[in-house]
């Protein structure tokens, strides 16, 4: 009987409602990215550093049948962009509006609902998932974004673009830290690069739109 009640009670912390949440504050993994109108795709790997505000994204993709690369350092504190070519040694410098969006769901986020990816028959065969809705940054449109119940993992992000239609984030390999934070300092080529004044000032969503 009292185990009966210890599982009840424990099964009852279990099913409390989920809550938005923030993400680790230093992540790498990678991802992929798929468009609606099938003219886009591409595998990213990434850098993420909450802490001091950086994004390091190093992808290889295909763009209506043609392959490219493209290699782009964030930073948010310095409101600055480089779009980095290590083959040619070259750096392109450019403005990056907009706030530092920390990974994981925003407080004003809608929970759409909790599910097990994979199986929940047996231990270790299933993930157990939260996925919410919300608002991008600027009215831009709405977002679905799917994390891990446990530690805030990314799973999944979709949104909505003009251009390209929904366009869909899957993550994969996700791992805790930074093996080599160098990578999230510009190269040394970089450091007499001129800001471009006259290019359009970029954000975190802008930057996929231009991988091609």
């Amino acid at each position: 009987m009292r185990l009966f009640v210890l599982s009840c009670l424990l099964a009852g912390c279990l099913a409390q409602k989920p809550h938005p949440c923030e993400s680790p504050a230093l992540m790498s993994g990678a991802l992929t990215v798929a468009t609606q109108n099938e003219k886009l795709w591409s595998y990213i790997k990434y850098l993420y550093d909450a802490m001091g505000q950086r994004i390091r994204l190093m992808e290889i993709g295909n763009y209506e049948n043609k392959t490219f690369t493209y290699d782009v350092l964030m930073l948010y504190k310095e409101a600055v962009m480089y779009e980095i070519n290590d083959h040619d040694r070259t750096c392109k410098k450019s403005p990056l509006k907009a706030d530092f969006q920390p990974m994981g769901i925003p407080k004003d986020a809608t929970l759409l609902g909790q599910a097990v990816v994979g199986s929940s028959s047996g231990p270790g065969e299933g993930l157990l998932v939260n996925t919410w809705t919300g608002e991008l940054p600027e009215k831009a449109g709405k977002y679905i974004s799917t994390v891990t119940e446990f530690g805030c993992i990314p799973v999944s992000l979709s949104y909505k673009t003009d251009q390209y239609g929904w366009i869909v984030l899957s993550y994969f390999n996700n791992v805790i830290g930074i093996p080599d934070p160098s990578y999230l300092n510009p190269p040394d080529f970089c450091q007499d690069a001129e800001m471009n004044s006259e290019e359009e000032p970029a954000d975190f969503l802008s930057v996929f739109h231009k991988m091609h």
